[in-house]
Formats: structure tokens, sequence, C-alpha cells
């Protein structure tokens, strides 16, 4: 089970928060009046329960903790007040007293709206529900962001801590580490911070993919990406280029467009490429975001056969495409339960050294990276 969670904010030095709330049904003027409001209801206590069984709290907590100690019939009729005024434990706070976990871990993403993301929490959730772990997930779109919502997860007392990394720093984290909280990244290196870490193989799915443009004839390839400072985009783009030196042929910047985050940027960048004076015959996508921005732009330019394309990461309906769409993917659900389960390893006291997990990539080719030019 994944449960989002957001940033909680502290209130500034010499502001406090209201405790009362005021009634839904007051006439205007009359919210200010102290008489016309309410405080929420409290939660029922132990003490409450033994007021109205006539016991000490002591039994009243030996009865809920499963302990022996008290007569059936107490006992039972500590269940039913219990039952009756909607009594919850707070198991949070007693396991922090007794030192024990909390069986929840915190899951920091980018963002949460693509397949990608999608595979990657059903891979965690995979392994989490086999622990009986909660998994609670949090947004980090931007640095700050991903510090205040890393930070916020550790407040709650996570247990550990996997994370899709967006700053540029995360030595912030070493603190974590040092007081037992084991944390895992995926997909990208942390930066400034030594942590277990579990990769796809960008450099050999750049490589691969630029490779097999070139053996179906290709000598100008345009490629359209996200930030250029994301490990991902670094090394695809690396294992590209890679690719062209192997051929003979001269890298040219004017083929490469960067800091494509949504579709509509790659398409605008795809259909700039294809407007040129002398258009690339192929294109390569560093993600399935800018695949389906480009491939958006050569069916408006009637080129989607003329044109081939190769996006790095599948995505739901490429093989359905005309043509359907060939793609360098890779397993990220199983990226994933890797993460997990070595989260849940060091949880368990696993003591080695940080890991660094590259996972292999493939080239499935479906049509559209086999157009000649």
């Amino acid at each position: 089970m994944t449960v989002n969670v957001d940033v909680v904010h502290t209130v500034p030095v010499g502001l406090s928060r209201r405790t009362d709330v005021e009634t839904l049904d007051d006439p205007p003027g009359n919210q200010g009046d102290p008489a016309r409001r309410r405080r929420p209801p409290s939660r029922p206590t132990m003490k409450d329960i033994a007021d109205r069984v006539g016991v000490s709290i002591k039994s009243v907590s030996r009865v809920l903790n499963g302990e022996g100690g008290v007569s059936p019939a107490t006992a039972q009729r500590i269940l039913d007040i219990a039952s009756e005024v909607g009594f919850r434990r707070n198991d949070l706070a007693r396991d922090l007293r007794r030192g024990h976990r909390t069986g929840t871990i915190g899951l920091a993403l980018r963002r949460s709206s693509t397949r990608f993301y999608d595979d990657l929490i059903r891979g965690v959730e995979e392994i989490a529900e086999e622990r009986g772990a909660l998994v609670l997930t949090a947004g980090s779109r931007s640095a700050e962001r991903e510090r205040e919502t890393l930070l916020a997860l550790s407040s709650r007392r996570v247990d550990g801590l996997l994370v899709e990394p967006n700053g540029p720093d995360h030595s912030f984290l070493s603190a974590e580490q040092a007081m037992g909280t084991p944390v895992v990244f995926v997909d990208r290196p942390p930066s400034r911070l030594t942590a277990d870490t579990i990769l796809s193989d960008d450099f050999a799915g750049g490589r691969a993919a630029t490779a097999h443009l070139v053996a179906h004839g290709h000598r100008r390839i345009g490629v359209i990406g996200a930030l250029p400072d994301l490990h991902t985009v670094r090394e695809r783009l690396r294992g590209h280029e890679a690719a062209l030196a192997e051929a003979g042929i001269a890298p040219d910047e004017r083929l490469v467009r960067l800091n494509r985050e949504t579709a509509d940027q790659a398409h605008a960048a795809a259909a700039e490429l294809l407007a040129a004076v002398d258009p690339p015959t192929a294109l390569f996508t560093l993600n399935n975001v800018c695949t389906i921005g480009a491939a958006r732009a050569l069916r408006e330019a009637g080129r989607e056969s003329r044109v081939a394309l190769i996006g790095f990461d599948d995505f739901d309906l490429a093989d359905l495409l005309t043509p359907p769409v060939t793609v360098v993917a890779h397993d990220v659900t199983e990226m994933g339960r890797q993460a997990a389960r070595l989260l849940f390893a060091r949880i368990d006291g696993y003591a080695e050294p940080p890991q660094r997990i590259v996972l292999p990539v493939e080239l499935i080719a479906r049509g559209s990276g086999e157009i000649e030019p």
C-alpha cells in the first residue's frame, strides 16, 4: 500500500496554530464569538476507558496489548468499552518508546505520473507487502522540495528511505544515516553522499540505440532529452556519442536538444529539427515523455514512415502506433524490487559497504527504428 504525504511546515516563531474551529453553520459575524465556537472532539484515551470500567490504566494497557493479569470478565468489559468509544492504539508512539521499527519506508520521487513511476512504485510495493510494511510516497520536483520531503519523511521515523534523486547535494542525509536510517537511491546516484544505488545501464542503452540507427544507414541523428545535469541524460548521451565515434561520425551539436521536460517541449524540439535545412534522418529520444512528443511531431509533419525513431524507456501503446516505436527498455519494476530488497536488508542489519547495482537494458525493435534514410 502506498500513501501520499505532504511536507509538514513549521509555524514561524511568534505565531501559533488555532485549535478552535468555527461551526460551519455560524451566520456571518458570529464566528468571532467564543460561545459560537467549539473544539474538535479529542481522541479517547486509556484513562477514559479505565474511568468507565473502574480499573487502573495499567489494567487497560495489559488488555489492549494482549498481556495477562486481568480477569476474563474485566478484560471483556475493557474491550467492549474500547470499541464503544472508538479507541485506537497509537502504535507509532508505542514502538518509538520501545525503540521498535515503525513498519514504514519513505519513497521520494521527482514525479509520479508516468509509466516509469507506476512500474517503480509497483516493484517497491511488492517487496514492502511481503514485509508487511507501509510505503509513504512524496514528491520532490525541485532540489529545495526534495530536501524538505526527505527531512519530513525522516521526521516521521520511517525505517528507511528510497530516493529518486533530484538535487545537486544529498550530504544533508548523512546525519540520518548516522542515526541508523538506511538510504537507497534509485535510477540515479546521489551527490556528495555515499549510499546504495540501483541503476540501469544508461550508457549501454544510448550506445545500442545509436549503433542500431547507424547500422540502418543513418548519419544525421537528432537527440532530444531532459535536463543535461541528470545522470541518466548524461550517460545516455555519452553512449550516443560513443557509438558515433565508433562509426567515424563526428557529433553535431546542432542536432541535440536538451532541457525538454514535457511532451510539448519535446514536440517543439522535434518540429524544429525536422524543419531545418538539413534535417536529421533519425531521432533518438532520451526518455518516454520526449518520445511521445517526437512521435506527435513526426505524425503532424507526415514523416513518421520516413524518419526513424528510437526512444529510451518503453511506454504504453508504443507497439500500437504506426509504425510501432522501437525502444530501449529496462525493467523498472525489477529496479523497484531490488531497491526495496536492499533497503530492507539494511534495515535488518546488513552492514556490507554501499553497493552500486547496474541493471541491463534491452533494445526492442518494433519498426520505427528500422526505417532507412
